[in-house]
This record gives structure tokens, C-alpha cells and sequence, in this order.
């Protein structure tokens, strides 16, 4: 039974140039799970929409999260919920920095909780919002695989990836197994 991608965008949506609109464009099966607000998230209502999402999509789902979607994830996962096949992180923001986003409630403390799922975090060495530093102890904290790409800022739209064929290849993996 093939999985089914459940795309995660963080704060504000994933814009048309950005490469999780890109990978949906290309994959009409991957599915993007729409939040409640976008501008104004509230981690509640983002983790009861992961949940819903997962419930529909079934035990095969695969999570393609960015940036606050991936601190989404680790609340959803600390918690009861159903399960899924995996999931991968990319731009894991640090809730204590200072340019973490003052709009975002709930979001706070990160879990560290393991995950019971195979999961994949993704970082960047000059994200503005993360650290790769910050990202590899939470995938150590998770059970997560860890990798860094180099310096490509928040892994987003801005970061001249494009369709980002090395990031299509990691998720292609972690389906895999």
C-alpha cells in the first residue's frame, strides 16, 4: 500500500515558489493539511489538524513538515495519536530565540519526547529562525535521523532550492523503509 504524504507547511503557508507547493504540484497524491490560521497559529488547533489529517490518511501517512509545522509534530507526537509510517522535519525553529514568532501560542516548549515513528530532521547551518546545533539535539531527543545540508538559510522559497531534488530524494528514502 503506497503512503500517503501529508505536507506541513509552517507559519504564514507554503507560497507557489516554495518547494513543498512545488513537490504537491508535481504529486497531486500528496495532500496538504490545512490549518485553522496560518498568521496567528495556535498549537492546539495545529496538532488537532496533524491528527485529523492522519486519521483520514491512515497508518501509511508520511509527514513533510516545515519550520513551526515540525515543532507541530513533535507536540502531536508527545501525545496520543494515531499512527503513522514517518515523518520529516525540515527547519526546525528554536522556540527561545528571539526571532521565534511572537504570534505563534503554545509553541513554546518543544517536547523532546522520542517518537514512535522513523523520522528524519533537516537543518540548515544559517537558519535565521533554527540552528543546526538546536536541530541535531532534538532529532537526538526524538530518535530522529539527522541531517544538515549547508547554508541554505530556512530551507524555504528563499533559499534557491527550487523543487529541491536532494530533499525529494531523503523523503523517497524514509518512505522506503
Amino acid at each position: 500500500m503506497p503512503s500517503t504524504v501529508l505536507v506541513l507547511p509552517g507559519l504564514g503557508n507554503s507560497g507557489p515558489q516554495h518547494w513543498q507547493t512545488l513537490w504537491e504540484q508535481a504529486h497531486p497524491d500528496f495532500l496538504r493539511v490545512v490549518q485553522k490560521s496560518w498568521d496567528h497559529p495556535v498549537c492546539a488547533d495545529w496538532v488537532a489538524a496533524i491528527e485529523g489529517a492522519v486519521r483520514r490518511a491512515g497508518p501509511e501517512a508520511v509527514l513533510i513538515a516545515h519550520s513551526l509545522a515540525c515543532l507541530a509534530v513533535a507536540h502531536w507526537a508527545s501525545a496520543a495519536h494515531a499512527p503513522i509510517k514517518a515523518a520529516m522535519l525540515v527547519a526546525v525553529p528554536n522556540s527561545q530565540r528571539d526571532s521565534f514568532p511572537k504570534e505563534a501560542q503554545g509553541f513554546a516548549e518543544t517536547p523532546t519526547t522520542p517518537f514512535d515513528f522513523p523520522s528524519l530532521v533537516v537543518a540548515s547551518t544559517d537558519d535565521p529562525y533554527g540552528s543546526a546545533e538546536n536541530a541535531e539535539r532534538l532529532a537526538r531527543a526524538w530518535g530522529s535521523d539527522y541531517r544538515c545540508i549547508g547554508a541554505y538559510g530556512h530551507i524555504n522559497a528563499n533559499s534557491g532550492l527550487g523543487d529541491w531534488p536532494e530533499g525529494f530524494g531523503l523523503l523517497k528514502r524514509l518512505q522506503g523503509r
